[in-house]
C-alpha cells in the first residue's frame, strides 16, 4: 500500500474502519465480559453501547487528526508510531469514558478507573493489532466493499 493511499482516505473508509473496529471489539468484549465479569446484563448493555458510540466518534476524530499531523511531519507508522497511537486514542477515550462509568455504575471515579484499566490493558493490544491487520489487508477490503455498493 502506497503512503499516498493512506493520507488521501475517503469518509467511507474511516467510517469503514471506525465500524469494523467496533464490531470487533464488542464481540471480544462481550466474551471477556461473559467469561470473566458478573455485572448486570442491563447494565453493561448500556455502559457497552455508549462507550461503543464514543469511541466509534473517537476513532474517526482520532485518526483523521493523526494522519494529518503524519501528512504535515511525513513519520511512517512503524512500531513506536503505531504503539504511541495506540496509547493516545486510550488516553483520550479514558478521558470521557471514566466519568461516564462512574456515573452510570454509581462507583467512586477510583473504582471507574479501576474497572476500565483492564479493557484499556486489552484496547492497548487489540487497537495495534487491528490497525496492523487493516493497513496490512486495506486495499484489498476497500476494493470488496466498492465493488458491492
Amino acid at each position: 500500500m502506497s503512503h499516498s493511499s493512506i493520507l488521501n482516505r475517503t469518509p467511507f473508509e474511516r467510517v469503514m474502519h471506525a465500524v469494523l473496529f467496533e464490531v470487533v471489539a464488542n464481540i471480544l468484549v462481550f466474551i471477556i465480559l461473559m467469561v470473566f465479569a458478573s455485572a448486570a446484563p442491563a447494565q453493561s448493555g448500556v455502559l457497552t453501547l455508549v462507550s461503543s458510540f464514543v469511541a466509534m466518534a473517537w476513532n474517526y476524530l482520532f485518526n483523521l487528526l493523526f494522519d494529518t499531523v503524519q501528512q504535515r511531519v511525513g513519520f511512517k507508522k512503524g512500531l513506536l508510531v503505531r504503539s504511541l497511537h495506540a496509547i493516545l486514542f486510550e488516553a483520550g477515550l479514558l478521558l470521557v469514558l471514566v466519568p461516564f462509568a462512574a456515573w452510570w455504575l454509581e462507583v467512586t471515579l477510583l473504582t471507574a478507573i479501576r474497572l476500565e484499566l483492564g479493557l484499556v490493558l486489552f484496547f492497548l493490544i487489540y487497537t495495534l493489532l487491528f490497525n496492523l491487520a487493516w493497513d496490512l489487508s486495506r486495499d484489498r477490503l476497500v476494493n470488496l466493499l466498492n465493488s458491492r455498493i
